[in-house]
């Protein structure tokens, strides 16, 4: 399954639910641009900003002070983010008809950004990220909990950004002309769950 999807900057698209489902599940993502005539990128968790209208605008995240990306951006704030969600091979053995061929399952996301720096937010920043993980692992950790005088010096050394949506498009990859039959054969075969649940969830 290929979804294309365009948001324009004037955000009057709603994201997909599979790619909101893809970069809520999966917050870590390449954060890749241009340094002179190399490429550079610096993996993050990031968390996505939506408007009233449900409408995904914006990424929130921050760097350390120290990675020389945070220079490439200054000089160029053009940016691919580039969101991996689950992946698996998936071999003949699970399907009775041996000439079927492998395949590699997969799910991503590709969002051409605009990256502004904001070192005021950095407390904001890292609030938002901290308290969106904690409540996907269920302990309630805050970072008040660090104590004051080592949480003002660690935000010396990040500096927050948001990363403005251009445009987007995700594949989603989690078939391959299965049979009548193939599909529940792969799915009862599969070791990796989280993949099978993908499956069936792009299957409907």
């Amino acid at each position: 399954m290929t979804i294309p999807l365009t948001i324009h900057h004037d955000r009057q698209t709603v994201v997909h639910p599979a790619i909101a489902d893809l970069i809520e599940s999966y917050p870590l993502a390449w954060v890749t641009s241009r340094l002179g005539d190399a490429s550079i990128a610096t993996p993050l968790p990031l968390v996505a900003d939506y408007d009233a209208e449900s409408r995904l605008t914006a990424f929130i995240g921050h760097f350390a002070l120290a990675n020389r990306h945070v220079a490439a951006l200054r000089a160029d704030a053009r940016s691919q983010i580039l969101f991996s969600g689950p992946q698996a091979y998936v071999s003949p053995k699970h399907v009775a008809n041996r000439t079927w061929a492998p395949t590699w399952n997969y799910s991503v996301a590709r969002f051409d950004c605009r990256i502004a720096f904001d070192i005021d937010a950095n407390d904001k920043a890292l609030r938002r990220l901290t308290d969106k993980m904690e409540a996907m692992c269920g302990d309630g950790w805050t970072v008040d909990e660090v104590g004051s005088p080592r949480y003002e010096t660690m935000k010396t050394h990040i500096i927050a950004f948001r990363a403005d949506i251009l445009g987007c498009d995700a594949t989603f990859k989690l078939g391959q002309d299965e049979r009548e039959g193939d599909f529940e054969t792969i799915t009862a075969g599969l070791e990796d769950q989280t993949m099978v649940a993908w499956m069936k969830k792009a299957r409907g």
